[in-house]
């Protein structure tokens, strides 16, 4: 079997220019949001109120509990019809509109897997936080609040810096799963790194060379993040 490697260079600048970069967006964008949600997350699950902590642990146990893949299905095929179901209902009841019938609201691809992996990452996100505050001298927050600090300024002003440094490696060794994850929302026709991909193989017949493309670009980009975290890593040993 001969295989055709010119077939990369043909289709590579149009791979690198528009699926590579739509991964990218849905990692950078998730992880953003994920880690401002981890963050809230973490903050309840450390509160003195037993229903904050219990629902904060609740959404954290069933999100880890469940394969992402089948959120991304969720997200996609389920929430559409919930919504067209809660429109249905409020045009009904609020407006006095009878739709006729139960219609699926239409979701962007984008959307959903943006969505969907900052609910999924938060949790796994709130646990990496919840370490970090934990790891901070009781002593700190203790003089905050002697100060006249309130829970949030103490939170926001001394807690929360000092965990974010102390976590940062293993912050953005999670952005690297987040970022090979992202190659799941192939299943939703997206045309992402692996979804263009897929793509060209499809129309071209050379699904070998360049499914091994795709995987050599998802190598490189993590490896260059993995040279990051462990460049993190020592400069937090050196801070410590």
């Amino acid at each position: 079997m001969a295989f055709d490697w010119g077939v990369i260079a043909k289709y590579a600048p149009d791979i690198l220019a528009n699926g590579l970069v739509l991964t990218l967006k849905i990692t950078v964008i998730s992880a953003v949001l994920a880690i401002l949600l981890g963050t809230v997350l973490a903050a309840m699950r450390l509160s003195s109120i037993k229903l904050v902590r219990w629902t904060a642990a609740s959404y954290v146990n069933i999100f880890r509990a469940i394969p992402i893949l089948m959120v991304l299905f969720w997200m996609f095929f389920l929430v559409p019809y919930v919504i067209g179901f809660l429109n249905f209902y409020w045009s009904k009841w609020v407006h006095g509109i009878d739709l006729g019938m139960i219609t699926p609201v239409a979701l962007d691809g984008f959307i959903c897997a943006v969505v969907t992996f900052t609910l999924f990452e938060a949790a796994y996100f709130c646990e990496i936080m919840r370490a970090g505050i934990n790891a901070i001298p009781k002593g700190q927050p203790a003089a905050g609040y002697a100060l006249g600090l309130r829970y949030h300024q103490v939170m926001l002003q001394i807690v929360l810096p000092q965990a974010f440094r102390n976590m940062l490696p293993v912050l953005f060794t999670q952005v690297i799963v987040l970022f090979q994850d992202t190659s799941l929302v192939a299943a939703l026709s997206l045309r992402d790194l692996l979804g263009l991909s897929r793509i060209v193989a499809d129309n071209t017949g050379n699904q070998v060379e360049l499914y091994i493309f795709a995987a050599v670009v998802f190598f490189i980009v993590s490896f260059i993040g993995s040279m990051i975290v462990r460049y993190l890593d020592k400069r937090m040993a050196i801070i410590r």
